[in-house]
């Protein structure tokens, strides 16, 4: 592989502009209309998830919820272009992507209301837990997916972070091994412009954050992270690269996050108005809507159902974190090791303790 090889280029790639007009690349080719349109459904379904969580926060059912809107190209893209045998890495914010691989939305937010598990099985959906911690979770694709390579497993790990995390020295070890030990793992950089308030100009000095990928002698790519069909094609091939032998990549996709950082986040310390606003015109959502429109493979009818099927998503996920868990206090204990220790045991007699103490109390009370 040559030094060329392994640079991005000097602009995303780009196969539907902002207005909805389709762009001929000599390299990549725009997924066809059906997948297209599938895309859009899982678009609008994301849109719909996002708003809805955010609303379930402040009505005090969710704990926090850090959103993806405006990013939904990249969370869909994540979801589509993996088989049936891959593994998903997602981060906090990508809670659309692991509901694309097939995880329920009530079950996808269960850690986000702050529970004592993950809200899934990991090994169900082929899906990692959500990771907070920023770049913990590459580590661990790299080392799943070297696993999986070493068993002679057909898998293809992808791996997603944000630009913040590039910044961390677990992202570099995670690069590192991967180039080294050619292991079949897709790095997906979603760049929306901020880590939490850090501006990407104080995170990196480089042309972009796909050109630290030849660093480790991997490829880099740049890919507009609002065309769903850019990402689709950019992230696909770095995907079957990685299946037929051809090692790690690195995607960068040029994002924004259009909301805060989370619930807790007041963005307006350290963003303008117009900064945010010049975004709107490049939201994922219109610009493939347009498209899709312009060709034909969209109608008024087309649109009302994927509307009615993401109001319905969003109506489950509604009743899901309305209804009040039954909780069991000896959960706390149940689950720590395989065999309850003689300290848990007696910590859970301790508290059992002081329940029944609580309940005659209340009782005496009530009489």
């Amino acid at each position: 592989m040559t030094h060329d090889d392994l640079l991005p280029r000097d602009t995303p790639v780009c196969l539907i502009d902002q207005n909805g007009e389709g762009i001929v690349d000599a390299r990549y080719r725009a997924p066809d209309l059906d997948r297209l349109r599938t895309a859009y459904r899982a678009l609008v379904e994301g849109r719909r998830i996002n708003d809805q969580a955010s609303a379930l926060v402040r009505q005090g059912r969710l704990a926090v919820y850090p959103s993806s809107h405006g990013q939904e190209a990249c969370q869909v893209a994540a979801a589509l272009v993996l088989d049936e045998t891959d593994w998903l890495f997602p981060t906090y914010r990508d809670s659309v992507a692991v509901i694309g691989r097939g995880v329920s939305p009530a079950d996808a937010m269960v850690l986000l209301k702050g529970d004592w598990h993950g809200g899934y099985d990991p090994a169900e959906h082929r899906v990692a837990p959500q990771a907070t911690p920023l770049a913990t979770q590459l580590l661990h694709a790299v080392g799943f997916a070297q696993a999986a390579r070493r068993r002679g497993e057909d898998t293809v790990v992808l791996a997603l972070c944000g630009d913040g995390a590039t910044s961390e020295g677990d992202f570099h070890e995670a690069m590192n091994f991967a180039a080294v030990f050619h292991v079949p793992v897709v790095f997906f950089v979603q760049n929306n412009e901020f880590a939490i308030s850090v501006p990407l100009s104080r995170q990196s000095a480089a042309p972009s954050l796909a050109h630290k990928a030849i660093g480790y002698g991997m490829p880099g790519q740049r890919v507009d992270g609002n065309d769903v069909a850019a990402v689709l094609a950019v992230l696909g091939e770095a995907v079957e690269r990685a299946r037929s032998g051809g090692g790690p990549s690195l995607v960068e996709a040029h994002t924004y996050r259009m909301q805060a950082h989370t619930n807790a986040d007041d963005d307006t310390r350290y963003r303008e108005r117009a900064e945010v606003q010049a975004w709107v015109e490049r939201d994922p959502l219109t610009r493939l809507r347009t498209h899709l429109v312009a060709q034909g493979a969209l109608s008024d009818e087309d649109e009302q159902r994927i509307a009615e099927g993401a109001e319905d998503v969003a109506a489950e996920l509604r009743a899901a974190l309305n209804a009040d868990a039954e909780l069991d206090p000896e959960d706390l204990f149940r689950f720590v090791t395989a065999e309850r220790s003689p300290q848990l045991e007696e910590q859970w007699r301790m508290l059992q303790s002081e329940l029944e103490r609580d309940a005659l109390t209340e009782t005496g009370e009530r009489s």
